[in-house]
């Protein structure tokens, strides 16, 4: 590395800095060393305040907690749909729970697959649709009795599952007003109402 010559201007300009510079004592020196070094090495940043622990109030065994704790279960199928509300005329939708109301239509979709149901499901109800019925049956089967904390689907009932949610998708929900589970007369929870808009 080749070395710099330093022009007289540069050399004219250092020596006055150094005429003005003024010695320090130790004390003074060591003061002012460590002020700098906290200034340059703390920036500016508000102290982490630990959390205190939470006091617990002392607990005997067979007391009654005061606050109390709700779980919120899992929602199977049925309780899903009867918490969708009422779409329909009141006084209808009562005849139709209690089984006073013959379907005019039905499908069953027992033993099919589901791309084979599917696409049935989707048939028929655009076909009753458009002949004008009001109320028609999809009967989907009971299954096994289904358990919500299953954490995987099982094979059984996957019908009884999933045509509600059919139900609820385009092209289907512009033609359907309100869905429920049957009565026990056309098939209880095995089978679902589907009432139909006019058309």
């Amino acid at each position: 590395m080749s070395k710099r010559r330093v022009r007289p201007e540069e050399l004219e300009l250092w020596q006055q800095v150094a005429r003005s510079a003024e010695k320090l004592n130790r004390s003074e020196k060591s003061d002012w060393a460590q002020e700098a070094l906290s200034k340059a090495a703390l920036p500016d940043v508000e102290p982490v305040l630990e959390p205190t622990p939470a006091v617990q109030k002392k607990f005997r065994i067979g007391q009654k907690a005061k606050t109390s704790t709700r779980l919120d279960m899992p929602k199977t199928t049925s309780d899903t749909i009867a918490g969708q509300g009422v779409h329909m005329d009141a006084k209808t939708f009562a005849k139709m729970k209690r089984g006073k109301l013959v379907p005019e239509g039905k499908i069953d979709l027992h033993g099919m697959t589901l791309d084979q149901a599917h696409s049935a499901l989707n048939r028929f109800v655009m076909t009753s649709h458009s002949r004008g019925l009001r109320l028609v049956l999809v009967i989907t089967g009971k299954g096994g009795k289904e358990n919500p904390f299953e954490p995987l689907e099982r094979p059984r009932g996957v019908l009884k599952r999933q045509v509600p949610q059919w139900l609820r998708m385009p092209p289907l929900s512009s033609a359907i007003l309100q869905v429920s589970e049957a009565s026990r007369r056309h098939g209880g929870s095995g089978a679902y109402y589907v009432y139909l808009r006019r058309r």
